[in-house]
């Protein structure tokens, strides 16, 4: 075999397992992987760090068994290799010191000032700052957030102790990253009571910093947040284009690496999209792991919205509950806020909570609902219940998933639409009407003989006519 072999059977593997998972966990835990070297029928790859391969080992190894094999055979094998960079190793063979007393940086604690102690008022504990409401429990697990959820259950469990130290969580806005950060400090309060966690927002550091300079206590100030275990600052992304900031931050950054103590940073994108920030700080952010927080599907929010309901102690009926969850789609918080609406606004009007008070409550967080069915929304959500790009549907491939969804929102278009056959056609790359014609026979003809087929177009049905139902504005 020549030495480019490893690239061309690790893409075909690549390609058998994007048939067999979803697209985000395809995007998660398999695009990453670089094949590093083909030797004996073994594929040598390489992943980010140990809890990739952990994870690896323990959801997906029977089909990396299964395609390997397909691709070398019976004697197939698979070798990882655990990607560290050399700054990595040299900061983790000083936690062996963590506990040394001797080691440069040592800190007298016996006058160092705490930032967060109103004057006056003497408080011999560091408040962890945190929020008791968020919580591992009240955050609803969904393919939006596993690998951030999975990573700060590890970090929880030992701070300080795995492959990715710093942990940056980072999404748009309202999707969990603040609650995420403070389930993983108080989770660490609750089971390793001997650690000293500190959650501080990216503003409140700045102006703590201000006042240290005002005051001429830096000194203080940086000894202080070396006195921390798990430190967790949000909104990091704030810390742009304020250098004086971030070089102070830098140091204590890096104080806490070098001693074994866990930082986790949360932040509207990745560190690469940090603009305004400095190269070596960038570089810090990227030791660890990277996770990202994306909008959550319906049954995420779905089973959110549930949670958020058993925790307000009401009940609210099925369709109400369908229509917020299909209109409230990109913010958690927003789902949040139209349980509360609901609940006051039923409770200020002795109202009882149907889907009349709903649609007035949801027009004061919708500002542009379907007011009719159209093809280009049947595309949008045929394309999202399969997973695949919305594009691919008017396009020429044949592949039999995006073919199903292309044949099927010809179908529904045809149903629920007023556009005719040409019409419908022309919305799927230039189609004939024959071709529309033709998918909405197949489709039929599988709705005449698979129950599962005809349960998904139910569905999906259901969740165009729900549509229909949204406030008129």
């Amino acid at each position: 075999m020549t030495v480019e072999d490893h690239t061309t059977v690790w893409g075909n593997c690549l390609n058998t397992i994007k048939r067999n998972v979803n697209v985000q966990s395809f995007k998660t835990w398999f695009e990453p992987i670089k094949p590093v070297a083909l030797a004996d029928s073994s594929l040598t790859i390489q992943v980010p760090n140990k809890f990739f391969y952990e994870w690896l080992e323990e959801h997906y190894v029977s089909l990396l068994k299964m395609t390997i094999k397909k691709e070398l055979g019976d004697t197939g094998s698979l070798k990882y290799q655990i990607l560290m960079s050399k700054a990595k190793n040299g900061n983790k063979s000083s936690k062996s010191e963590k506990e040394d007393n001797s080691v440069p940086g040592a800190i007298d604690t016996g006058n160092i000032k705490n930032p967060f102690v109103i004057p006056g008022i003497k408080k011999l504990k560091i408040d962890p700052q945190l929020n008791p409401n968020y919580t591992f429990d009240s955050f609803i697990e969904g393919d939006c957030n596993r690998l951030a959820r999975s990573a700060g259950h590890a970090i929880a469990a030992r701070p300080g102790g795995t492959a990715f130290n710093p942990l940056v969580i980072f999404g748009d806005v309202g999707l969990g990253k603040t609650h995420l950060a403070h389930a993983i400090g108080n989770e660490v309060q609750r089971t390793l009571s001997n650690k000293t966690v500190l959650f501080v927002s990216t503003e409140k550091f700045t102006n703590q910093i201000i006042q240290a300079i005002k005051n001429n206590a830096v000194t203080d100030f940086v000894n202080f947040y070396q006195l921390v275990d798990l430190l967790i600052v949000d909104d990091i992304q704030f810390l742009e284009n304020k250098p004086k900031t971030q070089e102070i931050f830098f140091h204590i950054f890096n104080q806490l690496h070098q001693n074994g103590k866990q930082l986790v940073l949360t932040s509207d994108r990745p560190p690469k999209d940090l603009a305004g920030m400095e190269e070596r700080l960038i570089s810090r952010f990227k030791w660890g792991l990277s996770a990202d927080l994306q909008a959550p599907d319906f049954e995420t929010r779905m089973a959110i919205l549930e949670s958020k309901m058993t925790q307000e102690g009401v009940e609210l009926p099925n369709d109400v509950t369908e229509f917020v969850c299909y209109n409230i789609k990109n913010n958690i918080r927003e789902l949040e806020g139209v349980l509360v609406s609901l609940i006051a606004q039923a409770s200020l009007n002795n109202r009882s909570i149907d889907m009349g008070l709903t649609k007035d409550v949801i027009r004061n967080f919708v500002s542009n609902i379907n007011r009719e069915i159209t093809v280009d929304f049947i595309q949008n959500l045929v394309a999202e219940h399969f997973k695949v790009p919305v594009e691919k549907l008017a396009g020429k491939t044949r592949k039999r998933s995006i073919v199903i969804a292309r044949q099927l929102s010809m179908y529904l278009a045809k149903n629920m639409t007023n556009q005719s056959l040409k019409a419908i056609g022309d919305n799927f790359g230039g189609r004939d009407h024959s071709t529309v014609i033709y998918s909405c026979k197949t489709v039929q003809d599988l709705l005449d003989t698979d129950l599962v087929f005809k349960d998904t177009v139910a569905d999906l049905e259901k969740k165009i006519k729900m549509s229909l139902n949204s406030p008129d504005f």
